[in-house]
């Protein structure tokens, strides 16, 4: 993973789980379709964070090891799945999980795959698939198109510490197919948003790891340029944030 990377949210795990968009349940009725994934197969969900991608494959019927480096989300992922019986998290990295040889059939990266060492975590998700076994790397895409969502974005560049270089956007179509090279993978898009009142847009805000937390300089005015947004394109108090939510999937 990216230096330093496992520890950036540590101190953002309540506003992580509040008021981070979930994916869409159609993730696996395709996965199901296309790819065979029946509910007898084990997934790991590498770089699982607080448990959102989890959550969504255990609430299928599935069996899903939550591989995470940040003991912070870790065990907030303990708190909020232990009740799942197919549910078990670990220490461990994308390159580094600690899974054995060929014992997952599927493993899923939820908004976590930028922060991989692409060649490292290849070569380990090789060694711990079983045959034939798929990965899904998994995105919600902040639409940046609307007036609001213009607005939106350039307010987080001004105030962000290094957005532009940690943005996940930075991984590309070329990025993605030299990660499965020489097989190849598919990409598929379904529609996500959220409805936020202020308090739940500035929690979204604050959920990423490159914006100023309550206790930096910057703070106050980043959420003064929120409030000035928010209240130029709230309708009955309410903003909508709308997303692309892409998985690539593939075998290598």
């Amino acid at each position: 993973m990216i230096a330093n990377s496992t520890e950036r949210f540590s101190n953002r795990v309540d506003d992580y789980v509040k008021y981070r968009p979930h994916y869409p349940f159609e993730i696996i009725t395709f996965l199901q379709d296309k790819y065979n994934l029946t509910l007898d197969k084990l997934i790991a969900d590498v770089g699982a964070g607080t448990g959102i991608s989890t959550a969504l494959f255990l609430n299928a019927g599935y069996r899903v090891i939550a591989v995470e480096p940040n003991a912070e989300m870790r065990e907030k992922s303990l708190e909020l799945l232990i009740s799942y019986p197919g549910f078990s998290a670990m220490d461990g990295t994308a390159e580094n999980t600690g899974l054995a040889t060929g014992g997952v059939d599927a493993i899923i990266a939820g908004q976590a795959f930028h922060w991989f060492n692409a060649q490292n975590s290849r070569t380990e998700f090789k060694r711990i698939l079983k045959p034939n076994g798929i990965v899904a790397l998994i995105w919600n895409e902040r639409k940046t198109a609307s007036a609001f969502e213009k607005e939106y974005d350039q307010l987080i560049i001004t105030h962000a510490r290094d957005y532009v270089k940690v943005d996940h956007r930075n991984i590309d179509a070329a990025h993605i197919a030299a990660f499965f090279n020489p097989e190849p993978f598919q990409l598929q898009e379904f529609q996500n948003k959220q409805v936020f009142d202020f308090e739940g847009l500035a929690g979204r805000l604050l959920s990423s790891s490159y914006m100023p937390t309550k206790n930096d300089e910057g703070y106050h005015p980043m959420i003064n340029d929120l409030k000035t947004l928010f209240n130029k394109y709230q309708q009955d108090n309410a903003i909508t944030i709308n997303y692309d939510t892409k998985v690539y999937v593939g075998r290598l």
